[in-house]
């Protein structure tokens, strides 16, 4: 049996992996390794590759290269836009420019002060406030105007003038089953609300005709008075 030498095949394997630094980009360049060299040796700063703050907020507009201030008024902004479209897009692009700053100037104006203090003073202030007051309209109160009668029971009332728990029985339910009629038939109503309204329409609490208050509790369908007392006391 034969080896085959590895050294060759380990050397060559090693050349496919390593990848040499680009000089002169990012952090390899010499001014950053010479700047690092200081810092280790407590000299100086380190030199950051990075762009400086001041680089990064400006922005160049146009194939003129024009750069535009991130200071100033939208107006001065709004002109140095236009200046700039018009040398590279012609007079229409300057023009479709100023006039959407001269749309906008009212959005940003009131958050200017010196341009609010042109037009407004304490004494004009003062001259709008007191006419604003002179159409002010005191409305007296009135009194809450009564429930209206439609016809149906008025269950907040009803669960006002009861005190016994849910559950208590007050009035007596004869039948067989009636748990199972009462679940059967309050299946038919959208809420407890509605199902005690009716309950109360037809002869409730003393009598359950539709089998809605198998407990005799006065309370249909698992409808509880609880809320609209506790809505009172507090």
């Amino acid at each position: 049996m034969r080896f085959m030498p590895l050294i060759p095949t380990v050397a060559l394997f090693a050349a496919c992996n390593t990848v040499a630094p680009v000089a002169g980009t990012g952090f390899n360049t010499p001014q950053y390794q010479a700047q690092r060299e200081a810092e280790l040796a407590g000299q100086g700063a380190v030199y950051d590759p990075l762009l400086a703050p001041a680089d990064v907020s400006q922005e160049t507009l146009g194939a003129q290269g024009t750069v535009l201030a991130a200071t100033g008024s939208n107006a001065d902004i709004a002109n140095q836009t236009a200046a700039a479209l018009a040398s590279t897009s012609g007079a229409a692009g300057a023009t479709a420019v100023a006039a959407t700053a001269a749309s906008n100037t009212g959005i940003s104006d009131e958050q200017d002060f010196a341009a609010v203090s042109e037009r407004r003073s304490i004494e004009s202030d003062a001259a709008r406030i007191d006419q604003n007051r002179q159409t002010y309209e005191v409305v007296a109160p009135t009194a809450v105007p009564e429930r209206s009668a439609d016809g149906q029971p008025n269950i907040v009332q009803y669960a006002l003038s009861t005190t016994n728990p849910v559950g208590a029985q007050l009035y007596s339910r004869a039948g067989f089953n009636l748990q199972a009629k009462a679940q059967r038939n309050c299946a038919q109503f959208p809420s407890s609300d509605q199902a005690q309204i009716e309950f109360l329409s037809n002869g409730g609490p003393q009598r359950d005709r539709k089998g809605l208050d198998p407990d005799g509790d006065g309370f249909a369908c698992s409808w509880d008075p609880s809320p609209f007392r506790s809505a009172v006391n507090n």
